[in-house]
């Protein structure tokens, strides 16, 4: 993964962008699997990022799955294929129905070819006010146990993507790759041609939710993310 100075980051190109991204999501997803319960609170230990305290899984193999979810989502970003990330709560089996979708929209990041991904930005890096805004963010997600209703013992988590509607950008899937295709309850229809990206697009009945709760906006020059919660039908059904 990129190296990313969280103390003094300098977003004057898209490599930091996506770095910069890919330091908060990692906290972030620590954070979700700690307030929602996910693992034993014992489980996490006391630590700090962007000058806040925050909870990290102490658990290894926990711990390598989100540093490798991660990487793999920067690999993406990097390629500028992704419009959204989100971490989606399921139900225990053998339901296994979406709950809580946490969604990471960076749909407004820019978008150029992946040879440019270190080209400097034609402006000027902006104030190096990151930092703070994590810091808000997390602490905003720190506080959503208050606000969600609490979620059934032995629920089970995973990281999804959404690709942007270029009618040229395909699924990266494949043997070699990490990714496998997410279930259609949790896909939008893709536009096949120019033609359909006209047209508003269908997507699955777990996408949206019954229930949604803004959590942050974050903007510093070329980053620009939303971050939301969304409920989903399944919960209000168990």
């Amino acid at each position: 993964m990129a190296t990313y100075n969280a103390d003094a980051p300098v977003l004057n190109n898209y490599h930091a962008v996506v770095s910069a991204f890919s330091d908060f999501l990692t906290v972030a997803i620590h954070t979700i699997l700690y307030e929602r319960n996910i693992y034993p609170r014992s489980s996490f230990l006391a630590a700090r990022k962007f000058n806040c305290p925050v909870r990290q899984s102490r658990h290894p193999k926990v711990c390598q799955w989100i540093q490798d979810a991660v990487a793999a989502v920067e690999v993406e970003m990097l390629k500028c294929t992704l419009s959204n990330t989100s971490l989606v709560i399921h139900a225990p089996p053998p339901s296994s129905t979406p709950l809580e979708r946490f969604l990471f929209s960076t749909s407004a990041f820019p978008s150029l070819p992946s040879s440019e991904v270190l080209t400097p930005f034609n402006d000027n890096p902006p104030p190096a006010d990151l930092p703070e805004q994590f810091r808000a963010a997390i602490s905003r997600l720190s506080s959503l146990s208050s606000t969600l209703s609490p979620l059934p013992p032995d629920c089970s988590f995973t990281l999804v993507t959404e690709l942007r509607d270029d009618v040229d950008i395909h699924p990266p899937l494949g043997p070699d790759t990490p990714w496998m295709a997410a279930e259609p309850d949790l896909q939008k229809q893709r536009k096949r041609n120019e033609s359909e990206a006209r047209a508003a697009s269908s997507k699955g009945k777990d996408l949206g939710g019954v229930r949604t709760t803004p959590i942050r906006n974050v903007e510093s020059g070329a980053f620009v993310m939303e971050l939301w919660v969304e409920e989903g039908r399944g919960k209000y059904e168990e």
